[in-house]
């Protein structure tokens, strides 16, 4: 029996899979755990054969495999349907973030746009086929991967998958993967990526009643953040650019310094994010910048940590023919369809990286995305499905 997708939505919001976005999450933390363990009964019960690839404690890649006639060896296609389990946190959230509620043609909480919608969607399209095993059909392989708002550690490690003998087994690269993500129903073919650090300045505490015997590491930060400003504001956009997602740019989104009002700071720490356009190397970018810094104020020290996350952006280099067949589909089905670049990162990247043609797609609007109410309209989420579903019944040949 075929799953139903609005009900599959409310039951994966209503399990917690948040993502602390932090290296040293509190002990205990389950991470996508919740979630995980509910793929794994929804794959027992349609029959499909599930993989597990361990990442983390409480973070496991699962993957359903349902085979396709005529099966890969013998020329038939392999399509990866890929969806990411964790979420954002949910404070601020002004709506109960796990009720999944359902009102005005919309479904409510935490990942029912980002992504838990995308999850459901390729869960009720893998139980179509299941149930009906048309042939011929592609090999299918539903993918749940960890630890995208962060880390992305599970994009990075399901490709590890494809050809271990004790696993997937492949004959070779997937021929299309299609990543859900909200794009209104378009088709990405190229986004972002991200170069994520910290640095600090350092200076002497001393008692806030005699500042002049200490070196203030705030003030010492004040004229790297000035520098910081001047630059992403004048020099970065002459960087690099690409026709669909624009000029790199580059974020200060934290500050933390001092250990109190009456203590001369001797340590103050900057977070930046800065958006690698494709074909930018991460390496050249970070340099570039402390280069930058090392020359507008010589006489502050900056020391810079190793970047937590480095992803490049997704290149539309492999994915033309991928992307005017879904294309194509999307437009059967009363909608645009537009090919298009975004700015924000996914984990298409980490696909595109080992030569699988690659392309993003989905309901809902990355503007709901992390929001404190956030939703996903239901005629999008079933339309999209549809879209998925009638794709994977064309995907049979070239």
């Amino acid at each position: 029996m075929p799953l139903e997708v609005v009900s599959i939505l409310r039951e994966l919001v209503r399990r917690p899979s948040i993502n602390p976005m932090s290296r040293d999450a509190p002990q205990g933390t389950l991470f996508e755990q919740p979630v995980t363990d509910y793929l794994n009964e929804v794959f027992q019960t349609l029959n499909v054969t599930p993989y597990r690839q361990q990442v983390a404690d409480h973070r496991v890649n699962l993957v359903a495999r349902l085979d396709g006639s005529p099966a890969p060896s013998e020329g038939g296609k392999i399509l990866v349907l890929e969806a990411h389990q964790d979420t954002v946190p949910v404070t601020g959230m002004t709506i109960d973030p796990f009720a999944a509620e359902v009102r005005a043609g919309r479904l409510w909480g935490r990942g029912a746009c980002d992504v838990k919608s995308g999850i459901a969607c390729i869960l009720t399209v893998l139980s179509r086929l299941a149930a009906e095993r048309p042939d011929p059909r592609p090999t299918v392989l539903v993918a749940c991967t960890v630890d995208e708002e962060f880390g992305v550690t599970g994009a990075r490690a399901f490709p590890d998958m494809w050809m271990d003998p004790e696993q997937l087994d492949l004959p070779r690269v997937p021929d299309a993967i299609i990543v859900s993500e909200p794009t209104e129903l378009d088709v990405v073919v190229a986004h972002k990526g991200s170069l994520r650090w910290k640095c600090h300045t350092h200076g002497r505490a001393a008692h806030s009643s005699r500042p002049s015997e200490g070196e203030n590491a705030i003030y010492r930060m004040s004229r790297v953040i000035n520098a910081t400003e001047r630059y992403a504001a004048t020099m970065i956009h002459q960087l690099a650019s690409h026709p669909l997602v624009g000029v790199p740019t580059l974020s200060l989104g934290r500050i933390q310094g001092g250990m109190s009002v009456n203590v001369v700071p001797d340590q103050c720490t900057i977070e930046i994010d800065r958006r690698i356009v494709p074909g930018e190397d991460w390496q050249v970018a970070w340099e570039h910048f402390k280069r930058f810094l090392n020359e507008t104020v010589p006489d502050v020290a900056v020391t810079h940590e190793e970047p937590y996350t480095t992803t490049p952006g997704m290149s539309d280099r492999i994915n033309g023919d991928l992307a005017k067949r879904l294309s194509k589909v999307i437009q059967q089905h009363g909608h645009p369809g537009h090919c298009v670049g975004v700015t924000y990162g996914t984990n298409a990247w980490a696909y595109t990286s080992r030569e699988a043609p690659t392309v993003v797609f989905g309901p809902g609007s990355i503007q709901q995305a992390h929001t404190v109410d956030e939703w996903i309209e239901i005629d999008q989420l079933e339309q999209a499905t549809d879209i998925l579903y009638a794709f994977a019944r064309s995907f049979v040949h070239d």
